[in-house]
């Protein structure tokens, strides 16, 4: 892996954010660390955050849920959830973010680029400001987020 691939945040619409990344690894495997609990815990949180992932519960399936919990304990803990509206492996999955009272889509793509994966991430808000709050909050954990699955896949192709 060669560490050089760059991650592009966009701004599409009010209320919409793309993000692209290409790996160096085939989308089948991509997909994996997407989609099992055990590989996705591992790379999903920033290092950078100092936060750990508590708790990590994925039923990567259409209709299947998952509930992500960070922090130090559980009286200082903050908890995500939702539910996979589509799965397609090894080629998209797509879901809700149902925490904090509305409810945003994000929906991510695995395109085989003869042995790389070109990764798309739409998130689409329900408004205007939580676009605003996740580009300025969460999208900018990406690059970090993203460097650790690279060392992930390293592992994996291995």
């Amino acid at each position: 892996m060669s560490g050089k691939n760059e991650t592009v945040v966009e701004r599409r619409s009010d209320r919409e954010l793309v993000v692209t990344r290409l790996f160096d690894a085939p989308a089948r495997i991509v997909f994996e660390a997407w989609s099992r609990a055990e590989l996705f815990q591992r790379w999903w949180v920033p290092k950078a955050l100092g936060v750990p992932l508590r708790a990590c519960e994925m039923d990567v399936r259409t209709g299947g849920g998952y509930r992500l919990e960070f922090g130090h304990d559980a009286a200082n803990s903050m908890a995500f959830h939702g539910k996979y509206t589509e799965v397609t492996p090894p080629s998209k999955i797509v879901w809700t973010n149902e925490e904090g009272g509305e409810i945003s889509i994000t929906t991510v793509t695995f395109e085989d680029r003869g042995g790389q994966t070109l990764l798309t991430l739409s998130e689409l808000y329900p408004s205007k400001e939580g676009c605003d709050e996740a580009l300025t909050g969460s999208a900018s954990g990406l690059p970090g987020q993203f460097e650790q699955l690279d060392a992930l896949l390293v592992e994996l192709v291995a």
